[in-house]
């Protein structure tokens, strides 16, 4: 393997031109298991003893190397969520040393993992990601949100099924003449407000803009392009919502931002408490009242 060889380690084109080259290929073979196996002098008398078990020595190094990477990912874990000041340079040396790893499948989710936890990851481990599609799949969402920082078509690939989704289950909810989901609190006029956002496409959706501004920018654009061309008023809801689930989880750096939180919330307790009294009616009017005409979609 190319990436093993990169980490200085011989891979499987440096086995193949030796053994062919070499005069003694059982020699070869046993002088490579002695440099590459686990260097511990007391393991290896023990060796044997697997043999007498019928227990193949790939099973055993492969046992191994598993144990050790779940005890990296801990530590990895751990680094990230400590209050060292340097942990992030710190992660960031290891994914130096460690990122041509990432093509050696039982090594990648050590990659991913610093991948994960580093706030800012250079471009040209995203370039990587983007080229190649596997992957780019198996990225956590927190890589792939500063792969769409930059990417706007791509982002918009992963955002068209999840609000194609959202749109079908709330028309199927409005049209169902279930009577019995509408007593339990399964139609369209049922859940609560609080009820709707626990929607696994809503928190989906939630989940991928995480605090980053830019990508909750772009879903906007998304939602108000899609209305404009269909005049479906469910992607007018699902503005609000999004906003909503975002002031649920706290996302201060969103929520500060976006000039109709307060429109919004202010409209949400009132659904929720089903009234709208006199200070509520105000803070409404106040904010309708700034609204140029003609100017709605601005805000919007």
């Amino acid at each position: 393997m190319a990436a093993l060889q990169e980490l200085g380690i011989p891979g499987s084109d440096h086995l193949r031109e030796a053994l062919t080259n070499c005069t003694d290929p059982l020699k070869f073979i046993e002088d490579f298991q002695v440099e590459n196996g686990i260097l511990l002098p007391s393991l290896r008398p023990a060796l044997p003893f697997l043999d007498l078990h019928s227990m193949r020595r790939l099973e055993f190094h492969e046992s191994v190397m598993e144990e050790l990477r779940e005890r990296l990912l801990q530590r990895v874990g751990e680094l990230a969520a400590s209050d060292l000041k340097d942990k992030n340079k710190r992660l960031k040396e290891i994914l130096d040393k460690s990122f041509p790893a990432i093509r050696v499948k039982p090594l990648r989710p050590i990659v991913m993992c610093l991948l994960k936890h580093l706030p800012k990851i250079d471009q040209k481990y995203l370039t990587i990601l983007i080229d190649d599609h596997e992957l780019y799949q198996e990225a956590d969402t927190e890589v792939k949100r500063q792969i769409w920082e930059d990417n706007q078509s791509l982002f918009g690939d992963e955002v068209s099924p999840v609000l194609t989704d959202y749109i079908k289950n709330k028309e199927a909810a409005l049209f169902s003449t279930d009577a019995e989901a509408s007593s339990v609190g399964n139609g369209f006029f049922g859940p609560t407000p609080k009820m709707r956002r626990q929607d696994a496409v809503i928190q989906k959706l939630a989940h991928m803009i995480g605090k980053n501004v830019k990508l909750y920018d772009m879903v906007l654009q998304f939602l108000r392009t899609l209305f404009l061309r269909t005049r479906n008023v469910h992607y007018c809801t699902l503005r609000a919502e999004i906003l909503m689930v975002l002031h649920d989880l706290e996302v201060q750096e969103i929520v500060n931002v976006d000039p109709c939180h307060k429109f919004t919330w202010c409209l949400d307790a009132c659904i929720r408490e089903k009234n709208i009294d006199l200070k509520k009616s105000k803070e409404l009017q106040h904010f309708l009242d700034g609204i140029k005409r003609g100017q709605e979609h601005v805000l919007g």
